[in-house]
């Protein structure tokens, strides 16, 4: 199924190769003259619920409630969540908040933190982004702003223990995000293979064809989210209708 997206960056709509996030060499593909807002606004007509709003460091959060008011109960909100603001962030209408560097540190998973997290809000509302770069053949997951490895790899154990802390996986493929120049193949199958719960992949789609590769790949578990290709992000490859389209016939089609 496709899940869509609102990447937000200094206030705006845009969409930002991944591995270039926090560095110096910036490069951004889109920048949308949209709100945040109008986004979620054609979301919710199309009832496309689950997909993520991601804010890309600070300067966000006017952005980001405005999209959460236009579809409430319909988007997921990541970037910057702790327990600090996790529930105020569900009570501005996000269904979930994406958690990721916050229960990282110095590299390993802070799991009393993590446990702080469940408690306060439950594992319901919870998606852990477990975004991941390749190193030395594992994929391994990466933290402030993609640019810093852990020492977690995404594997079957690991998606299995994290599994009962919280309701979904959302994985950015992140040497291929916001390239356009196809899935990660090898990720996708493994994901589909390994995961317990439903999941959002993201990275380096460019066609159709990629979402319903992702959906065979993925065995019915893993969901895609496109970005760059998209042409409601200015891209080419993807148009937003078909997206739409295909997640109308797979509803139609489950038994």
């Amino acid at each position: 199924m496709f899940r869509p997206c609102i990447d937000l960056h200094e206030g705006k709509v845009k969409q930002i190769v991944g591995g270039t996030l926090g560095a110096a060499g910036l490069r951004t593909n889109f920048v949308s003259d949209k709100s945040a807002a109008a986004f979620a606004q054609i979301y919710r007509r199309d009832a496309l619920f689950g997909g993520h709003v991601i804010m890309l460091g600070p300067g966000n959060d006017t952005a980001a409630r405005a999209a959460l008011a236009a579809f409430p109960g319909g988007l997921h909100l990541g970037g910057g969540i702790n327990a600090a603001n996790a529930r105020a962030w569900l009570d501005a209408g996000a269904s979930h908040v994406i958690v990721t560097s916050w229960v990282f540190r110095e590299g390993r998973v802070d799991w009393a933190r993590l446990a702080e997290l469940v408690q306060l809000i439950g594992k319901d509302k919870l998606v852990l982004d477990l975004s991941c770069r390749l190193r030395d053949g594992k994929y391994f997951v990466v933290t402030d702003r993609w640019q810093k490895f852990t020492d977690l790899e995404v594997d079957a154990a690991t998606l299995k223990k994290f599994s009962s802390h919280c309701a979904e996986f959302l994985i950015h493929a992140v040497d291929v995000e916001g390239l356009c120049h196809g899935i990660d193949r090898e990720l996708v199958s493994k994901l589909g293979e390994w995961t317990p719960l439903p999941m959002t992949y993201a990275g380096g789609a460019n066609s159709l064809a990629d979402l319903q590769e992702v959906t065979r790949l993925g065995r019915g578990k893993v969901d895609l989210t496109i970005g760059s290709a998209l042409d409601l992000f200015g891209g080419t490859g993807v148009k937003y209708a078909d997206c739409v389209a295909f997640n109308r016939r797979a509803l139609t089609e489950m038994p």
